[in-house]
């Protein structure tokens, strides 16, 4: 077995990650300490801190993981298909990214109402995952009007996490009516989304 001070910094955020979204599965985020995700990544935390200072920190970096992966998986903008229908299709491939992790994902949700300030960090990283996402689509996301989107597109992705969360079917057909309904209802408030 390598020795903790053998690993590669390369590795330690995958490691970090990993063993932070397997421990709140097991046993609920806010009962996961920092130190446990060291162990549990076999690392020491002078090896974690310089990378993640907090709990908070790691979820960010996961978050951003994931839209990472969103963005390498887009295709060619189809002059054909419509920008909410791009939209539409850059979201659900997020939520089939999600899936490996939706056990952590669930626990994380159900405890983040308690902790304030992760949920504030969260919040924020939340909104500037949905620029990237808007970005992806094709839609303009800057000045004021692409603030609002952003904003408003982070109140359809997370009412849409509720269903995906308790949604089993293989295809994640209730998430797909959810996101449907939920991008419709964005749309009719004052056009927020402006598809």
């Amino acid at each position: 077995m390598a020795r903790k001070t053998d690993i590669p910094k390369t590795d330690i955020p995958t490691r970090a990650i990993n063993a932070a979204l397997k421990l709140a599965a097991e046993k609920g985020w806010n009962a996961v300490s920092y130190g446990e995700i060291a162990k549990a990544a076999d690392l020491s935390i002078a090896q974690l801190y310089p990378i993640f200072p907090s709990k908070t920190a790691i979820l960010t970096a996961y978050s951003r993981q994931v839209d990472e992966a969103v963005l390498a998986g887009i295709m060619p903008e189809d002059e054909a298909e419509s920008r909410r229908d791009r939209l539409f299709d850059v979201l659900m491939r997020r939520f089939e990214l999600l899936k490996p992790h939706r056990e952590a994902i669930a626990a994380i949700a159900k405890d983040l109402p308690r902790d304030w300030v992760a949920a504030a960090c969260l919040a924020n990283q939340t909104v500037t995952s949905m620029n990237w996402m808007l970005r992806a689509a094709g839609i303009e996301d800057s000045g004021m009007r692409g603030m609002v989107r952003a904003r408003a597109l982070a109140g359809v992705y997370a009412a849409t996490l509720r269903v995906w969360l308790n949604d089993e079917g293989e295809d994640m057909g209730k998430t797909m009516a959810a996101l449907d309904r939920n991008l419709d209802r964005a749309q009719r408030w004052a056009g927020t989304l402006n598809l």
